[in-house]
């Protein structure tokens, strides 16, 4: 049985946060507001815009919240996507990764964006598949992802690893009775990755504890 490794991307694979916050910053500033420069902003890279956009305007009173999700989105595509970096480890990781698993794909970002971030990095030949939200909201939440892939993919959740850093990943892989691994240098933090199958500090440990959650499901 092949095994496919589901990975997440904004807090996994990349480090997003410049390219994320700047783009929430020119939403703001055209729709009349002047954002505070020291803002932590770490709480909404991750989660489905649709969640996170209508609480960063209700703290200026504004409830514009689809306009303001379809502004982010036009900003973030003009360039925002690509101001992002690389884990320490991500490459190597998915090099090794592509030898012994499918990889497949599974943010909550647009597909679309996925998609052009992946080939900007140069990887996006390695995956088996990419899934993210479409336009109109639809798989906007990981159950609804994950549940989707396992379907089209025709993977076992028996034969597939979730790796995440936020508890949306979590959710989603128990929805569908995936194990899963919290990896700890993501946007996450500690309290949100304590129901995770396995914590990884590196990118390094991320295939070992993979093989190890299989080979356990496998003995049950």
């Amino acid at each position: 049985m092949t095994h496919a490794l589901l990975l997440d991307l904004d807090g996994t694979l990349i480090d997003s946060r410049p390219g994320i916050v700047a783009s929430i910053f020119s939403m703001l500033r055209e729709f009349g507001h002047e954002p505070d420069p020291t803002i932590d902003l770490t709480w909404a890279i991750g989660p489905p815009l649709g969640e996170s956009i209508p609480r960063i305007l209700a703290e200026y009173g504004d409830v514009r919240g689809e306009e303001a999700v379809a502004a982010y989105r036009r900003h973030y595509a003009a360039g925002g996507l690509f101001n992002a970096t690389l884990y320490p480890g991500i490459p190597e990781l998915l090099a090794a990764a592509a030898a012994e698993f499918d990889l497949v794909l599974a943010t909550s970002k647009r597909r679309d964006f996925a998609s052009r971030i992946l080939d900007h990095f140069g990887f996006l030949s390695v995956f088996r598949g990419v899934y993210g939200s479409e336009p109109g909201g639809a798989l906007d939440h990981k159950p609804e992802l994950l549940a989707h892939i396992l379907r089209l993919e025709r993977i076992a959740s028996s034969a597939a690893v979730m790796v995440g850093d936020r508890h949306h990943d979590i959710a989603g892989a128990r929805a569908n009775g995936v194990p899963v691994i919290g990896v700890t240098w993501g946007y996450g933090g500690a309290d949100e990755l304590r129901d995770a199958d396995a914590l990884a500090q590196t990118a390094a440990e991320v295939l070992p504890l993979a093989r190890g959650l299989l080979h356990s499901g496998n003995e049950r």
